[in-house]
């Protein structure tokens, strides 16, 4: 293809790919821990980080992945204060970091003029040092959740459980937070801020909704992660629109045509359900009416001819 004569189409691809194998992956276990919203917080946390490193002038996209990073280990610290609120922690660790960021914004107006890439991606933007993070964070993320995966199987579902089956719960929640931020930083700068969360949760919502098992789900997001980058690149590219817009609304669309079919699949199955049982109850009453009538050895079999 012709895109992919070009440099920076080709980094494009290959962080594109990278980022939407992991990402997807985690959005699964996420949506299973009922904590979709800490991607969206994380995201908005490593916006202050970004803000920071404008200031004082250090790489803005190193200095947002270490904020959140940093963010995350927050959110399950203050999670273990609200036990019984811990959604409460998202909503006061984005609170901090959105407000730090619209402070550090304002003390550099130049900052502003900039901000756009980090707000809404730039994938085709993406240089080697960016591309190298992201391959390090999928191989780390990779790694972790290949390793642990029995023990985040079992937490995911219930965490009381695997405390009393001797897991060190804290600890691995504790990675899969400092994780979950690393991801989410390494996403910014393709699809941005604001969308960085339909790359982690939309994949893993369709997957959720179509798959037979957890298996099956983790594979399903992962290749509709895939699909929906590819495509959303591609789309891009050939009507010059924004990378990351383009990809987040390709994910909406397939969450949107999956469920739909998946809505009449269930639908269809029901009405086969209801004409079979329809079916068996005019068989089981023609059955009862030929029983209540009398025997063939009495009339000769006259009265059941209709029947043969």
């Amino acid at each position: 293809m012709e895109m992919l004569h070009y440099d920076f189409m080709q980094r494009a691809f290959c962080a594109g790919g990278i980022i939407a194998v992991i990402a997807s992956v985690l959005g699964v276990y996420l949506m299973l821990r009922r904590q979709a919203l800490m991607a969206d917080m994380l995201s908005h946390v490593s916006l202050a980080g970004v803000a920071a490193g404008a200031v004082l002038r250090v790489n803005p996209a190193l200095m947002g992945f270490a904020v959140a990073v940093l963010g995350a280990i927050a959110v399950e610290y203050v999670r273990r204060s609200y036990k019984t609120y811990s959604e409460i922690s998202v909503a006061i660790i984005m609170i901090g970091g959105l407000s730090t960021a619209v402070v550090l914004m304002s003390l550099n107006q130049s900052i502003n003029k900039g901000f756009s890439a980090y707000l809404f991606g730039s994938v085709v933007a993406v240089n080697e040092t960016e591309l190298y993070m992201m391959l390090g964070v999928a191989i780390v993320g990779g790694i972790f959740f290949y390793t642990l995966r029995r023990p985040l199987y079992q937490i995911t579902f219930d965490e009381e459980t695997a405390r009393t089956n001797g897991l060190p719960v804290k600890q691995i929640s504790l990675g899969f937070s400092i994780l979950t931020g690393m991801i989410v930083a390494a996403a910014m700068p393709i699809v941005g801020v604001l969308l960085v969360s339909s790359l982690i949760i939309l994949p893993a919502a369709l997957a959720i909704r179509i798959a037979p098992s957890f298996a099956a789900a983790l594979l399903l997001s992962m290749v509709i992660g895939l699909v929906g980058v590819f495509s959303g690149l591609t789309a891009s590219y050939a009507w010059s629109t924004p990378p990351g817009g383009t990809i987040a609304l390709v994910l909406l669309t397939f969450l949107i045509i999956g469920i739909g079919i998946k809505t009449g699949i269930v639908k269809l199955g029901k009405n086969r359900n209801t004409s079979m049982e329809l079916q068996n109850r005019a068989a089981h009453s023609e059955i009862r009416s030929f029983m209540k009538e009398p025997s063939i050895q009495e009339t000769g079999g006259k009265n059941h001819e209709r029947m043969v």
